[in-house]
Order: structure tokens, then sequence, then C-alpha cells
């Protein structure tokens, strides 16, 4: 995971930010969007306290939004580039980041984004079928196996808004590790 002698000096960089009001599986680049405490990105159509994703509403609409604002890690886009074409919002993230490796952060880690933005980490995005409508093949691109045959998850992580701020291409991410013993990512 992260090794002792990092944990204080990791720094990221947001390359882009994406909003859609619509349940659309990609999300349209912004100048800038505004993440607001407790409900996610204003204007995003899963801005809220409650879920807001489709299969989860079904589930029970009244869960708590876990899921209020959607990071992916722009090395993603390059780890698939030799079969893939993929730019920034098209994979349904809002923050697209780089210099971070967002999947081995632990559970609760804080995200600080730009002047005043607070991120919380809750999980791990579960990517669906949906991915292969957008392109053919690539939820496998985007699931693998470690080698005990336990799923991996590549396709970003979520977290809820803690502080309220703007975030624009250019913001440094601050990260501030949660207490030991770290709790590994799992779906939510």
């Amino acid at each position: 995971m992260i090794e002792e002698n990092n944990e204080s000096s990791i720094l990221g960089e947001v390359i882009a930010v994406s909003l859609s009001k619509h349940h659309t599986f990609s999300k349209e680049n912004q100048e800038s969007i505004k993440l607001v405490k407790e409900l996610g990105v204003e204007g995003d159509a899963h801005f809220g306290s409650t879920v807001k994703h489709r299969s989860r509403v079904a589930q029970n609409p009244n869960q708590p939004n876990l899921r209020q604002v959607h990071l992916i890690q722009s090395e993603l886009f390059e780890e698939l580039a030799d079969r893939f074409t993929i730019k920034p919002g098209q994979l349904g993230e809002n923050i697209t980041t780089v210099g971070i490796n967002l999947l081995e952060l632990p559970t609760n880690t804080i995200l600080s984004i730009g002047e005043s933005a607070i991120i919380k980490v809750t999980g791990l995005r579960n990517p669906c079928a949906q991915i292969d409508h957008f392109k053919p093949g690539l939820l496998k691109a985007v699931l693998d196996k470690d080698s005990d045959g336990n799923l991996i998850r590549k396709a970003g992580i979520m977290g809820v808004i803690l502080k309220s701020g703007r975030v624009k291409q250019g913001d440094i991410i601050r990260v501030e590790f949660p207490s030991r013993p770290f709790k590994k990512l799992e779906r939510v």
C-alpha cells in the first residue's frame, strides 16, 4: 500500500473537472465545478444527500449518498491507450487527477483541493456494463485480478464533500491519511 516515509508528501493535480445535469455516462468538461458540503457537485445529476445512482435508488432511495464525487487518475487513460482513446470526463468522473495513485489510498483519506474544497474518500467506483456501451471491451480492461484472485477495480474512487469549494484544472491536491490501521478501499 503506502510507504511510511511518503505519507506526508503526496501531492497531485487536477487536470480536468466535469459534470452532467443528466444521468449520462460521460460528463462535460467545465472551467470549474463547485463542490457543496454533504451534497456533491453542484449541477450534477448525482447531487444530493441521498443516493442518486439509478441502480442504488431502485434498491433503497433513502441510502446516504457516499458517491457524491467521482475521481479518476489520468494514469488509467495512459495504461489503456494501446486499446482505447479516453479523455477526461468520458468515464463519468467529476475530477480527473494526475500524480496520485487514487486506488491505493485508504478509506477515509482526506483530499484537500484548491483553495478550500475537502473530500473524504469513501470507496471504489464499481464499473458496470454501461462502460461497454461507451467503448466495447472497456469493462474487462478496467477490471483485473490480483495474485490471490481478488477483483481489482480501476475505474476510480468515490467521495463525499466535507467542505465546499470551487475546483478547477491546475488545482493542487493534498493528501491526508486517516489514522492507522488503514482500511483498504472497497466498492461503494
